[in-house]
C-alpha cells in the first residue's frame, strides 16, 4: 500500500475515456477512464477492490492545493492489459446546485477526470485499501456482489479476475440503478454472464419497470425475488458478500438477509444483538453495533 504518496505521487497517462452507461440518454454522465502507469511504482501493484488517489491541479477557494480524492479501481489485479500496466476507474460527473444560492456546483475531481482526453497526464497515488479485496485463495469461495451506481467499479475488476483465477466459483452480481439507461457496463456484464455459466447478473431498476415488466425495486429486494437461487448459495459456508455503493443501501440488504435466511445461515453474515429488535426496526446507526457484519461481509458505501 501507499507506494506513491501525495508527497511523492506518480504521473499516469490517459489511454482510454468512454461513456459506460447503458444509453447515451442516461440521466448521469459516467465515464470509464484508463491510465497507463507503466514504469511507475504503481505498475503491477494493485489488487482488485483497492483504490488510487487523484490530485486535481489548481487551488481551492481558500487558496490551497486541492486535496486528494480516492477512486475505486475498476480493473483486475492484472490490469486492463493483463500485465498491470493499464488501470481504470469509473467516474460520475458531480453536477449539482447550491441549496441556498442556487448557484451551479461542479465536483472538482470528477469533472477534471471526465474532461481529460487520451494522452493527458494525471497525478496519481496509491494503492489504498486492504479490506475490500478478494481473499488470498479465491477458489475457496463463492461470491454475492451487490452494487449501486459507481459501486460497480470494484466488482467489474473482481469479476474479471475471478473468471480467470477461480473459474469454478459461483458469482452473483446484483446491480441497481434508477433507470435502465443508467446501468453501468451493462453490455459487458451481460456478455460475460452469457459466456460464463457460473456468473449470474441481475439488475434492479428503482424508478421504472424491470425488463420483465415487474415493478420498480431496489437491490435488496432482488434477494427476495431470486430467493430460490440465492438462498442455497447464501446458506453455503463458501459464500462471501460484498456491498458497494450509495450509503443506506446496506441497511436494506441486511434487513432482507435477516428476513429470508434461517438463523444459522444469517449468523454467518451478521451478529445481531438481542437489543436490536425485529429487522423492520433497524436503522443505519445500529450497523456495526447491534447489527454487526461478520468477516464474511465486505462493506464499502459512500
Amino acid at each position: 500500500m501507499h507506494l506513491a504518496s501525495p508527497a511523492a505521487p506518480c504521473v499516469g497517462r490517459v489511454v482510454e475515456t468512454r461513456r459506460c452507461t447503458a444509453s447515451a440518454k442516461a440521466a448521469g454522465f459516467v465515464r470509464h477512464i484508463a491510465f497507463d502507469i507503466s514504469g511507475t511504482p504503481l505498475e503491477g501493484a494493485f489488487r482488485a477492490g483497492q483504490s488510487f488517489g487523484v490530485v486535481p491541479p489548481g487551488l481551492d477557494n481558500a487558496g490551497k492545493p486541492h486535496k486528494l480524492r480516492l477512486y475505486s479501481l475498476a480493473s483486475p489485479s492484472f490490469g486492463e492489459d493483463g500485465e498491470g500496466k493499464i488501470v481504470a476507474t469509473t467516474v460520475k460527473r458531480t453536477i449539482d446546485e447550491h441549496w441556498e444560492t442556487h448557484a451551479l456546483f461542479l465536483g472538482v475531481a470528477s469533472n477534471y477526470l471526465c474532461n481529460l482526453r487520451e494522452g493527458d497526464s494525471v497525478t496519481l497515488t496509491g494503492p489504498s485499501g486492504k479490506r475490500f479485496v478478494l481473499p488470498a485463495d479465491p477458489t475457496l469461495h463463492d461470491y454475492v456482489f451487490i452494487a449501486t451506481g459507481t459501486g460497480i467499479a470494484p466488482f467489474r475488476g473482481m469479476i474479471l479476475e475471478l473468471l480467470r483465477t477461480a473459474p469454478s466459483s459461483r458469482i452473483t452480481l446484483i446491480m441497481g440503478s434508477p433507470y435502465a439507461s443508467d446501468l453501468l457496463y451493462h453490455r459487458e456484464l451481460t456478455a460475460m454472464a452469457a459466456a460464463h455459466p457460473g456468473l449470474t447478473y441481475i439488475t434492479a431498476i428503482s424508478r421504472e419497470r424491470q425488463e420483465d415488466g415487474g415493478p420498480g425495486m431496489y437491490v435488496h429486494q432482488r434477494l427476495s425475488t431470486h430467493r430460490d437461487s440465492l438462498a442455497p448459495m447464501l446458506c453455503s459456508e463458501r459464500t462471501l458478500v460484498y456491498i458497494c455503493g450509495i450509503a443506506g443501501m446496506e441497511l436494506g440488504v441486511m434487513q432482507t438477509l435477516a428476513n429470508t435466511l434461517p438463523p444459522e445461515a444469517l449468523a454467518q453474515y451478521l451478529a445481531v444483538d438481542d437489543s436490536a429488535g425485529p429487522p423492520e426496526a433497524w436503522d443505519r446507526r445500529m450497523i456495526h453495533k447491534q447489527v454487526a457484519p461478520t468477516r464474511r461481509v465486505f462493506l464499502e458505501v459512500y
